[in-house]
């Protein structure tokens, strides 16, 4: 995206030693264990939130907005369109048709202003008491998306039937506007393997190598960079088939 920096959350014992314009490493104090992980991503959202409201009361500046992914994505597209497009959101996730799991909490769009980052930071403190009191025992996996179901459904206003359509909506959950965008565009991942794959959007935003696709990051990047083609690279991950579910 033009004009956008990269802010890599992290445990402070870890070492990466970058050298990149447009690109920080921002520590917070947790427990990055296995069996904790994905409840200390929510935990350091939540953190890195916190200073940016404090920045915001500090004193006025310009307004930045902030995408929380993760470490797996590939963004391909410019994101900024979708604060400009619906000014009136809060935070927002990305849905797919899947019962169980309509949220995959790889994608988490914030808006940079006060009430945006106070109404987001509630949200997301709903999603971390339902994961520590109710999800707990898929505290590995799955655990943080198992609870941004239930935040979301325990809305009785909301129609999960529009997770069935793959069409952007907005809804307010618990006082905070949510904007709801399609997995297919903004969390992209190829529903089949090679040989089997039935077609693709080809306004896909964002490139999500789940699961075995992680084999394919390194590679598909070198492959962009030798041919600045995004559609090569995209066709190069749909040739390599995989192995097991994606989640």
């Amino acid at each position: 995206m033009p004009q956008s920096n990269v802010i890599i959350l992290t445990d402070p014992a870890s070492d990466l030693p970058l050298r990149r314009d447009g690109v920080a490493v921002y520590p917070i104090q947790g427990e990055y264990s296995r069996d904790t992980l994905m409840l200390q991503r929510i935990r350091s959202y939540l953190s890195f939130l916190d200073a940016r409201l404090a920045e915001q009361r500090r004193g006025p500046k310009n307004t930045d907005h902030y995408i929380f992914t993760d470490s797996d994505m590939a963004v391909i597209g410019d994101l900024g369109e979708i604060f400009h497009k619906h000014p009136e959101f809060h935070l927002a996730l990305t849905f797919r048709n899947n019962k169980a799991q309509p949220l995959n909490s790889g994608f988490i769009a914030v808006r940079g202003t006060e009430d945006g980052i106070l109404r987001a930071k509630a949200f997301l403190q709903e999603v971390l008491k339902i994961y520590s009191s109710k999800f707990m025992k898929a505290s590995r996996m799955l655990g943080d998306q198992l609870a941004l179901a239930w935040v979301v459904r325990s809305n009785r206003s909301f129609d999960a039937r529009k997770f069935s359509k793959p069409e952007t909506f907005i809804e307010e959950i618990n006082g905070v506007s949510v904007l709801f965008l399609p997995c297919a565009l903004y969390n992209w991942t190829p529903p089949e393997g090679a040989g089997q794959f039935h077609g693709m959007p080809m306004n896909v935003k964002v490139v999500h190598f789940k699961g075995s696709r992680k084999r394919l990051m390194l590679e598909s990047w070198n492959f962009y960079r030798s041919s600045s083609s995004i559609s090569d690279m995209l066709c190069l991950i749909l040739s390599s088939g995989r192995t097991k579910y994606d989640f």
